[in-house]
């Protein structure tokens, strides 16, 4: 079990924190579709251990990890009426105060479209600081106690027990627990102070604040007696910073909004980062076609180069090799045509773009011919990364068991795969 629960770990501690697009969503047709191919591949393959020693967990994951961000990328430049490579790309003039997305659908879309964006203020939580207490105290009585917390919709109330051996830091640490394991979009943490002396402190996940409300939640002791004394001793009811909505000019006219991340028009997708300076506005449309072509083809490079860079990071304890013979595979068959039109393979398989090069081509009068080896490369790529993520175990060292019959054979759908439950041998 110690196995899958540092399986568990590595993965959420790497990848865990990184946002979801909107393509690692899919359809039912599509997750039937990826677990067919998992059953037939489990049908087909041998009975093989995984030895617990060395990084075949870790391994496993990065493989299914970048496979997926390939998959994104070529999501992302497929999804649009026109040419793959010819999605337009949004940029700001202030990349520090504030970055522009185009999610929108229609390529035909003006592409002179500007406007104009001044920031004067960022959506903020709300943060309630509490007490600062000596740790190694007990000042709290023992006993039973408890507290309500509400938010716009809901009420909850929380009751945590004193024990006689308890110290100060103790019952901050029941509380922190309390407040994260509720799941109610707060996060509690101690802030620590001078002298060993410790706070909770409580923030909101959410930003901005509605019509006519006062807060994103208030905290309030019970009526007993022992509750409102515990309260005063860890002072969490206290607000330390009000939740605030963002604040910014569009093309001079005033907004609001309860977050710094919003649409425009439904097709330009903004993040504030920071006021603007005084009396100047950031501005907003779209890179000229030949900038934002590269920029395209340089995102499907990129993580390209990144799987390379994985088996190449691993070459020395899995079969790395195997993992960076399919991925060179991709590139063989147009080595030429890459080339010539800015795409520069390197001895180790990595690829360099020549912007200059890539730009001229793009331009060209026979820049069809161009887009195509793009065309051709994306969907090898995209095809060789399905493949690997069907199984990345494929690609870690194991000692190999048992072939199954080929003539009496079944699927076990329950073991589709053995990365999904990342089951290793401790003694082999």
């Amino acid at each position: 079990m110690a196995a899958v629960d540092n399986a568990y770990s590595y993965y959420l501690s790497t990848y865990a924190s990184m946002a979801s697009s909107r393509y690692d969503t899919h359809k039912k047709s599509q997750l039937r579709a990826v677990y067919n191919n998992i059953v037939k591949t489990n049908k087909d393959s041998p009975l093989y251990k995984i030895k617990s020693g060395g990084d075949a967990k870790k391994f496993a994951i990065d493989i299914k990890e970048h496979t997926r961000s390939i998959q994104n990328v070529v999501a992302a430049l497929s999804d649009n009426g026109g040419g793959a490579f010819q999605r337009k790309i949004a940029q700001s003039s202030d990349e520090d105060s504030v970055s522009a997305e185009y999610v929108g659908t229609d390529e035909a879309v003006d592409g002179n479209l500007r406007f104009d964006i001044r920031v004067m203020q960022l959506a903020a939580s709300q943060v309630n600081q509490g007490e600062y207490l000596d740790g190694s105290r007990s000042d709290f009585k023992p006993g039973i106690y408890s507290f309500d917390l509400n938010t716009e919709f809901n009420s909850y109330e929380f009751q945590y027990s004193v024990g006689e051996k308890d110290t100060n830091r103790d019952v901050q640490d029941k509380i922190v627990r309390l407040i994260n394991s509720a799941g109610i979009g707060l996060k509690a943490e101690l802030s620590e102070g001078a002298e060993q002396k410790s706070a909770v402190r409580i923030e909101s996940k959410q930003t901005g604040l509605g019509n006519e409300e006062e807060y994103l939640f208030e905290i309030l002791p019970s009526q007993d007696p022992g509750s409102v004394r515990a309260m005063k001793l860890l002072g969490i009811d206290h607000v330390e910073k009000k939740a605030q909505n963002s604040s910014f000019l569009l093309d001079g006219e005033e907004h609001m909004s309860h977050s710094n991340t919003f649409m425009i028009n439904k097709d330009f997708e903004l993040t504030l980062k920071k006021p603007t300076a005084v009396n100047h506005t950031a501005q907003i449309g779209f890179k000229a076609n030949a900038e934002a072509v590269a920029d395209n083809v340089q995102s499907l490079v990129d993580v390209y180069n990144n799987m390379i860079q994985l088996g190449q990071s691993y070459s020395d304890a899995q079969e790395a090799d195997k993992l960076l013979r399919d991925m060179r595979n991709v590139t063989k068959p147009y080595y030429n045509e890459l080339e010539a039109i800015g795409l520069q393979i390197q001895e180790d398989g990595r690829i360099e773009i020549d912007r200059s090069l890539l730009t001229d081509a793009v331009t060209s009068s026979d820049s069809k011919e161009c887009f195509e080896v793009l065309n051709e490369f994306k969907d090898q790529l995209n095809e060789t990364a399905a493949s690997v993520s069907i199984d990345p175990m494929n690609y870690v060292s194991k000692v190999l068991i048992a072939y199954k019959n080929p003539v009496h054979n079944f699927a076990t759908p329950y073991i589709t795969s053995i990365y999904s439950g990342m089951m290793l041998d401790r003694f082999c």
